[in-house]
């Protein structure tokens, strides 16, 4: 089982970001690879803080987090808002600039320029991230579904590659940054000279200038297009949840990466179903006689009509359980029950003939309220079937 995010970083859960940057900071430092050559124990020690921070510093994913755990940060097929086994390339490229690309000391201890360490993998700029909103049904929640859904977005110009360039004759070096999609700078301080590193203005960190740009994209390296995307929801999920689908954003300018696609999780309000969580829950209405005498009927679950059996006696406000007939929790075996609360109608006009029979009966001693020993009132009834 996967360690508490917070538990790795050390920090309580009303951490601020400051303080869980400082905490992933010294962790980092203690077992980068850098540090503990050959030590895999390290290493992963490293990914999980890196893991820890990525989820608990974004305010979406550490709400998902917060509620859901886990399972509300690392979906199924690419869902998920947390890396999910972040790759060291993964963790340089998300937070360098907490510590290589401008990171001042701590520089050279990750490779950046101002250690005179590896030099950074000039890089076009990201691709912004899409949102999309996807209705679905009770149903469709119930059992998990694939959409396939139209998605307007940037991508890559076929025409020079996503380069930008009208032919590779047209691409040189930076000249300012000198092909490494950075410059740094030395300034003096109380305590020494800092020594940072920052995106070069020039180039925009892609290590190269353009000398003819490509008709198609006008160097931009990026045509608005329209694609057909498969996007797999799985079975749980509720009203207000986001998704993620990585890569599945707008391409990057330049041969940058492309950003995400985040699906955001709306529900079809249901004919005669409402939702609680896990719980469904159905408004049974029936007439005095049904109620009074007992009866069969026919109620709607998410997965088709059944009968239920209604006891002579029973009373406005009982309810009923069907176990296992409400929703499965997000990426679990475990599934809700649903609730039949009971309704007595009264009608609101009656006839002759029927205002004669009641008021025989307004008078005859079973119509006349007595609460037995044992009998539950409303709330007690709601607090042990929600409880």
């Amino acid at each position: 089982m996967a360690r508490d995010y917070y538990e790795v970083l050390g920090v309580s859960k009303n951490a601020d970001s400051d303080t869980l940057r400082k905490a992933y900071r010294k962790l980092a430092m203690k077992y980068h690879p850098d540090r503990n050559p050959g030590d895999a124990a390290a290493e992963e020690k490293f990914k999980e803080a890196a893991e820890a921070y990525d989820v608990l510093n974004d305010s979406d994913k550490r709400a998902r987090y917060d509620r859901f755990g886990h399972a509300g940060v690392n979906g199924q097929g690419g869902f998920g808002g947390g890396p999910g086994g972040m790759t060291m390339e993964d963790i340089m490229a998300q937070f360098g600039d907490m510590f290589g690309d401008g990171g001042g000391a701590f520089g050279s201890f990750f490779g950046g320029a101002a250690g005179g360490g590896a030099r950074r993998q000039p890089r076009g700029e990201r691709g912004s991230n899409l949102r999309i909103k996807v209705p679905l049904t009770l149903e469709e929640i119930a059992e998990g579904v694939t959409k396939r859904i139209k998605v307007k977005r940037q991508k890559a110009c076929d025409v020079c590659d996503g380069s930008g360039a009208k032919d590779a004759e047209s691409v040189e070096t930076c000249r300012t940054c000198g092909g490494a999609g950075v410059v740094r700078q030395v300034r003096s301080t109380f305590i020494g000279q800092m020594a940072t590193t920052t995106t070069c203005p020039t180039c925009s960190g892609t290590g190269t200038q353009i000398k003819a740009t490509c008709n198609s994209c006008k160097g931009d390296g990026r045509v608005y297009g329209e694609d057909t995307i498969e996007v797999n929801i799985p079975a749980g999920v509720e009203e207000g949840m986001q998704l993620s689908m990585r890569g599945k954003g707008n391409a990057g300018r330049r041969g940058g990466p492309p950003g995400d696609l985040l699906i955001n999780v709306q529900e079809k309000p249901h004919d005669e179903l409402q939702r609680d969580g896990q719980k469904l829950i159905y408004d049974l209405y029936l007439n005095f006689a049904d109620a009074a005498l007992g009866t069969s009927v026919e109620v709607p679950t998410i997965a088709g009509r059944v009968k239920i059996k209604v006891p002579a006696g029973t009373q406005s406000g009982k309810i009923f359980r069907l176990r296992g007939k409400g929703l499965p929790a997000l990426q679990s075996h475990s599934r809700g029950d649903q609730l039949i609360h009971v309704n007595i109608w009264t009608p609101k006009k009656l006839t002759r003939e029927e205002t004669e029979l009641l008021e025989q009966m307004r008078g005859m001693e079973n119509f006349d309220p007595k609460l037995e020993k044992g009998d539950k009132g409303f709330f007690e009834r709601m607090k042990e079937y929600f409880s």
